[in-house]
């Protein structure tokens, strides 16, 4: 079996999931690195089973495994999934259609109605660039003059990324949330992300630990994986009083960090999921 290895920079994550694939004896790696890839559009033929994505550039996935897909070859994860969790607006209507638990969201497309959006639905607010990751560019809004004064550096900014307001209810996390991962239709793993910062995110220093996968953090996280189009996700999720509540769903997901404390070979599970597609050809 071929499989094509899509990658920018090889970070540990990469490194791992390098390793596993060598131990693979029926298995041949063909490095594919985005910086030097082109297209021939309807000409292509691509000597590959299927492609592993691995991008750090979101634009960049999104269109080879879309390319990829045109020339007949299967990608883990699909085009489809990327498209849906590069774009958090997209992510809340599919988990919205599927009525999987997240916090409030609004949608505004002008400086105005976002402020009256925020101010309607109440402070403390998380303002969100519809596209980005790592916890970039999250903006906590506390009052109104911390909204207009953010509202305004958004739309001078001009790039179309920032000429969609995205409004969160800000949930108290107390602290920590959840990370899950899902490979197909499992919930393999889950780390508590604990931070005295209000995001949590690893990237930004947040402390890894493991959480246990009980069967409401397991349903919830499958339910969310399917919302979106399946395959290999990671869910970022809140506890609240009244229950648990999907913030974000990943699809380059990251896991060096959650080996250790959760005792599970991620990778393992990861390099089985991408075999079994190049062999039955689904992504189910």
């Amino acid at each position: 079996m071929k499989i094509g290895f899509l990658h920018s920079l090889i970070r540990k994550d990469e490194k791992l999931l390098l390793d596993e694939f060598r131990r693979r004896k029926d298995v041949e790696i063909v490095m594919i690195d985005d910086r030097q890839l082109t297209f021939n559009l309807g000409k292509d033929a691509f000597d590959l089973d299927v492609v592993l994505e691995r991008c750090i550039n979101h634009s960049r996935a999104l269109h080879a495994m879309r390319l990829f897909e045109s020339a007949g070859i299967r990608c883990v994860n699909t085009s489809h999934v990327a498209t849906v969790c590069g774009d958090k607006l997209l992510t809340s209507i599919a988990l919205k259609e599927k009525k999987v638990p997240q916090p409030e969201v609004r949608i505004a497309f002008t400086e105005a109605s976002a402020l009256e959006a925020i101010e309607d639905m109440g402070y403390p607010a998380v303002l969100k660039p519809a596209v980005g990751s790592w916890g970039r560019l999250l903006s906590k809004v506390n009052d109104h003059d911390a909204a207009e004064a953010i509202l305004e550096h958004k739309t001078v900014l001009g790039t179309y990324h920032h000429s969609i307001f995205y409004i969160q209810k800000y949930i108290e996390k107390k602290g920590r949330d959840i990370r899950s991962f899902v490979v197909g239709d499992k919930c393999i793993a889950a780390i508590y992300r604990t931070s005295e910062h209000w995001i949590t995110n690893t990237a930004r220093g947040g402390i890894a630990s493991n959480c246990p996968v009980t069967a409401d953090i397991g349903d919830i996280s499958v339910k969310a994986a399917k919302a979106v189009g399946g395959g290999i996700v990671a869910m970022d999720i809140f506890e609240t009083e009244t229950g648990l509540l999907v913030n974000e769903v990943n699809y380059t997901m990251e896991f060096k960090n959650s080996i250790a404390p959760t005792g599970v070979d991620i990778p393992k599970y990861i390099v089985d999921y991408v075999i079994k597609i190049g062999r039955d050809g689904t992504n189910g």
